[in-house]
């Protein structure tokens, strides 16, 4: 695994499996951008890999992050979470999550899909970016200043320009990999149907 040139950022061995088979590759399916969104969310102001420890238990405390049992949480269900040491306890968060969740309902009544709605920021195609340090990768683009305008605009929390861009980086709205990374070539490649 030494010889195998990686993005700086992956180092530890869950970074390094998140890097190697998610991170980057586009994703489609509703749940899973909500599990994006909701993660990226709790991110804020911690480290990926604290959130990455905590995954499994935020599927089991969030009904496997669906969004239409998580927006009908009440507040006892939010006291539960509130005492479960598996997730960040952080009110705000937590809180955020089951509005967000009633957002994300709303932009799936009016689009069809979160899919259908969130990729169209990007014409409905991944951005292939061609950085060759990590330096380069910025924070937030035109692009995640649209969307998180456009979703605060719609109820969300927690979805700041900078949780935005990081929100697309992991489901391949942008391929954000290093241009020496050995997924670079892998994600930028489109994947045949079926």
């Amino acid at each position: 695994m030494g010889d195998i040139k990686r993005c700086d950022w992956a180092t530890t061995e869950l970074g390094i499996a998140y890097h190697d088979q998610e991170w980057g590759v586009p994703v489609h399916d509703d749940r899973r951008l909500f599990e994006f969104l909701v993660l990226e969310g709790a991110q804020a102001g911690l480290s990926w890999e604290t959130v990455l420890r905590k995954r499994d238990a935020y599927r089991r405390a969030f009904d496997q992050f669906d969004p239409e049992i998580v927006a009908r949480y009440d507040q006892r269900k939010v006291a539960r979470l509130m005492a479960n040491a598996g997730i960040i306890r952080n009110r705000l968060k937590i809180e955020g999550t089951v509005r967000n969740a009633l957002a994300f309902g709303a932009v799936q009544r009016e689009f069809g899909s979160f899919d259908a709605y969130v990729w169209a920021f990007l014409g409905g195609k991944p951005k292939r970016n061609r950085w060759r340090t990590t330096r380069q990768v910025p924070a937030r683009t035109d692009e995640s200043d649209a969307m998180s305008a456009d979703l605060r605009k719609r109820g969300f929390t927690f979805v700041g320009s900078t949780i935005c861009y990081a929100f697309m980086q992991a489901v391949g709205m942008v391929n954000d990999h290093l241009v020496t990374c050995f997924r670079y070539s892998q994600v930028t490649v489109p994947r045949s149907a079926g």
